[in-house]
This record gives C-alpha cells, sequence and structure tokens, in this order.
C-alpha cells in the first residue's frame, strides 16, 4: 500500500508541475500581446506618416501644376502668339518637369493662332484687292483726261505742267499696282513682246528720280521679253530702282547693266547708299526670293511692299532675285535675272526700241534723237507697235472705268528740260514733216562712258535757237503727227496699247 504522504507529494509536485507550465504559458501570452501591441503601435505610425507624406506630396504637386499652369498661361503662351508673327522671340520653357504636360497646348495654341492669322491676312488683302483696283480705274481714268489735255493744248508751259501731272499720276498708279500685286491680284497689264531694255526703262520711267540712273546697255540688239514677262520685269525694276534711290544721297548716281549671262540676261542695279547689315540683306533675301508666304502683318507700318511685291511676281514668273552681294559703290547690288525661256527677239530694223533708251554698246550707234516735250520722261513701257517709239502717249485699248485696263505706250522723257532748235512750221502749202522731221534734241548732260558716242548731226549743231513761237509750232507740230500716227494704227486695228 502506498502511504499518504507520498501521494501528497506526488500531488504536490504535479500541481506544480501544472502551474508553472501554465504560468510559463500565460507569461509567453502576455509577452505575445506586448509584442503585437507594440507593431500595431508602429504600424499606426506608419500609416499617419505615410497618410501626412500623401498629403503633403499632394499639396506639392498641386501647388507645382498651379505654377506651371500660370506660367503658362502669363509667359509661355503669350510669347508663342508672338513668335508665330516674329520667330526670333524666344518662347521661355517649363518650371518642372511636371510642364512636360502642357506642350500639345502649346501645340494646339500655335496652330489656332496661325489659322486665325492668315483668315485675317486673307480678309486683309481681299479688302485691298478691291480699294486697289478702283485707285487703279480712277487714275487710269485721270491719265486718259491728262493725255487730252496735251493733245489740246499746244503752250509750252502748260504742256510741261500737264506733262508733270502726268508723272505724278503714273507714280501713283505705281504704288496702286505695287499694292495690287503683294494681295496677290494680277499685274492688270496686257502687253505684246517688248524689248528688255525698253522694260527696263519702263520701271526707270515710274520713279521721281529717274534722272539719277545711269543704264549700260550691253544686249544684242533686238533682245527682247517673251509678252508675259514685261510688265513683271518692268514692276521688278522699278522697286529695284525705287529702293537704290531711295536710300542713297541725291547726288549720288544708280548705275543698272544690261548684260548676258549663260542663262539668259542679268539687270544689275548698284547703288553708293548706305548698304544693308548681313542679317537685314538676308532678311530681304528671303523676301524676295519667294519661297515663303508673306503676311501683311510681316510689312511692317507703314507696310513695305516693295520687296514683297518683287517676291510674289519671282514666285508666279519664275524669275530670281539676288541681293546678297553688297555693291561695289558700298551700298547695295540687286540681280534680276531673266532665264531663257522668257526672253525673245525682235527685229530691231522693223521695231527699234524707244528713241530714248540707252543704245546697245554692241553696235556703236549713235543715241537716237528724242522727240520735244517740256516735260517728257523716259520710255515708260515697253511691247507697242512702231507708232508708240514716236507718240508721247497712247490711249489705253480697254475702257477708261475697267479695273484693268491695258497700260499706255511708251512715253519719252529726256534727262533735262531744254529747249532746243527745231524745224519751222509747215507752211500752209506744204504737207506735215514725216516723223523724222520732226524738231529733237540732244541730252544736256551725258556720262563720260557715252560721251565718244554721241555725234551730232549737223542740223543739230548748226540750227538756230527758236522763239518760243517756233516752240510751240514745233510741240503742235509733235502732236499732229501723233495723232495722226494713232488715227492711222486704229483705222488699221493695231492701235498701241
Amino acid at each position: 500500500m502506498i502511504e499518504i504522504p507520498e501521494l501528497a507529494f506526488g500531488g504536490l509536485a504535479a500541481g506544480t508541475v501544472s502551474a508553472l507550465a501554465l504560468g510559463s504559458g500565460l507569461w509567453r501570452s502576455r509577452r505575445e500581446r506586448a509584442r503585437l501591441r507594440q507593431e500595431m503601435t508602429g504600424l499606426r505610425h506608419q500609416a499617419e506618416q505615410s497618410a501626412r507624406a500623401g498629403a503633403e506630396e499632394a499639396e506639392r504637386i498641386r501647388q507645382a501644376f498651379t505654377a506651371e499652369l500660370e506660367h503658362l498661361a502669363t509667359r509661355r503662351m503669350p510669347a508663342e502668339a508672338s513668335r508665330t508673327a516674329h520667330p526670333h522671340v524666344p518662347v521661355p520653357g517649363p518650371v518642372g518637369p511636371e510642364g512636360a504636360a502642357t506642350e500639345p497646348v502649346l501645340a494646339a495654341l500655335r496652330t489656332a493662332v496661325l489659322q486665325e492669322r492668315k483668315r485675317v491676312d486673307a480678309a486683309a488683302r481681299a479688302g485691298m484687292r478691291g480699294t486697289t483696283r478702283e485707285i487703279q480705274a480712277s487714275l487710269y481714268r485721270l491719265q486718259d483726261i491728262l493725255h487730252g489735255l496735251q493733245q489740246r493744248y499746244d503752250e509750252p508751259e502748260l504742256a510741261q505742267d500737264l506733262y508733270s501731272l502726268d508723272h505724278e499720276n503714273e507714280q501713283s498708279l505705281r504704288r496702286a499696282q505695287v499694292a495690287a500685286v503683294v494681295c496677290g491680284a494680277w499685274v492688270g497689264l496686257a502687253r505684246e513682246e517688248s524689248h528688255l531694255v525698253d522694260a527696263v526703262t519702263g520701271g526707270q520711267a515710274r520713279l521721281s528720280g529717274y534722272r539719277r540712273v545711269k543704264l549700260h546697255n550691253h544686249l544684242d540688239p533686238g533682245t527682247a521679253l517673251v509678252s508675259h514677262a514685261v510688265e513683271p520685269v518692268a514692276i521688278i525694276a522699278a522697286e529695284l530702282l525705287d529702293n537704290a534711290l531711295r536710300h542713297s544721297s541725291p547726288d549720288t548716281s544708280v548705275v543698272v547693266n544690261l548684260e548676258h549671262v549663260h542663262n539668259g540676261v542679268a539687270v544689275t542695279v548698284d547703288d553708293a547708299g548706305v548698304g544693308m547689315a548681313p542679317d537685314e540683306r538676308a532678311a530681304a533675301q528671303r523676301v524676295v526670293a519667294g519661297t515663303d508666304p508673306i503676311m501683311f502683318s510681316d510689312l511692317g507700318d507703314p507696310p513695305r511692299m516693295g520687296l514683297a511685291a518683287i517676291g510674289q511676281l519671282t514666285r508666279q514668273f519664275d524669275l530670281s532675285v539676288d541681293l546678297s552681294t553688297p555693291s561695289p559703290y558700298g551700298g547695295v547690288r540687286a540681280v534680276l535675272l531673266v532665264d531663257k525661256h522668257l526672253l525673245s527677239h525682235i527685229d530691231p530694223a522693223l521695231r527699234p526700241a524707244a528713241a530714248s533708251t540707252s543704245p546697245s554698246t554692241r553696235t556703236g550707234e549713235v543715241p537716237r534723237p528724242e522727240p520735244l516735250a517740256e516735260h517728257a520722261e523716259p520710255a515708260e513701257h515697253a511691247g507697242h507697235s512702231g507708232h508708240a517709239g514716236h507718240a508721247g502717249y497712247a490711249e489705253h485699248t480697254a475702257p477708261a472705268g475697267h479695273a484693268a485696263p491695258a497700260e499706255r505706250a511708251e512715253r519719252v522723257e529726256p534727262a533735262e528740260h531744254t529747249h532746243a532748235p527745231a524745224q519751222p512750221a509747215p507752211g500752209p502749202d506744204q504737207p506735215a514733216p514725216a516723223v523724222d522731221d520732226l524738231p529733237r534734241r540732244r541730252r544736256r548732260q551725258v556720262s563720260p562712258d557715252q560721251a565718244a558716242m554721241i555725234r551730232p548731226s549737223a542740223a543739230e549743231t548748226a540750227a538756230p535757237a527758236r522763239s518760243p513761237e517756233e516752240t510751240a509750232a514745233a510741240l503742235g507740230a509733235l502732236q499732229s503727227a501723233t495723232a495722226a500716227a494713232r488715227d492711222a494704227a486704229r483705222s488699221e486695228g493695231t492701235a498701241p496699247r
């Protein structure tokens, strides 16, 4: 039998072991709960920190995007809009990396502004075309009136005033025509094949300072332009000469040389003016090249339309103008190149060049005598019948009210206003003098290289000075012969235009 004390000791030992085991488990449980509690606290703290950091980042992004939008609206978009008209204007970049998202906005703005500029420019061109058309029609009507007055009155002083008014009217016509060309209108004149030197001299005649132009003709006699190239060449020559005259001193000359080149004919204009800086010359070259479209807003205030008109014509008629070379006289050299396919040939014996044009140095011929006029002009337009070379003016073939009537025939103007000896007026039983017998005179001033070529006839050197009555009679004879030639041309259906 087992004794009771032993049982009690065994039970006590078993209880002690059980208590120890239970205490150890309870302790481990408490420690695990403490660890879990600490982890939860850490996680809660991390979550709070993450939420705080996320809020701060969102606020930073919002502020950065707000600043980017403000920078876009106040700096970048205005600069981009200005750049469409002025390519040299710099456009600021984005403030931060968030600005990359605004690039599509600038692209859309650029497209919209350019389309709007084109629409506004097209509307302005259309309005200007209509206005210039009306102005040209009015000026042509005024030109017809002046021509009628020139035929009606024989007084030398009045004739001089009428020629002066006619020349001023021609300058206004040139400005209106240039504006119309810039607006995309046709040149507005129907011309026939003409001597190239006549076209260049015609452009010279449209300028107020034409006496300063010294033209040297080195072309073969009969070198001419096809009909559709006559007026464009005259307009381009007028604008190049106008720029040369405006940007050079009044006491200097503008030298023009007409020469054959490999691919056609070159018209070189040299002035002794202020010249242009390299960047200005490059910009002008881009304009006259006609490769890029030109808008009204690019022409300045007031608009400078001369080079823009040249660019339009070079693109339309396959001509080329070069301004890249400075002039040896210190100013600007402009070279107009007329390709071979725009050239033609006219028999100089059947249709000679206008009387006031520079004779060709290839023939060594004597300069032709010029019809008398108190205020005549260089051969203003080329490409007319033989009658036009002797007429001081000719009527338009189109009605006066037409928007773009055909241009008048060439008008003759000497370099100086001088009175020259004249043949006496025909008597009542004498026939009217032939065209070759009309009063003639020589230029007062001649350039040194032409002095050796001038050989005045004996009649010119020996004729006595005439009285005012003889001057009036001679002018009347000239006008009568002109009217007779014009009537004969109309009756044959070949009236000069």
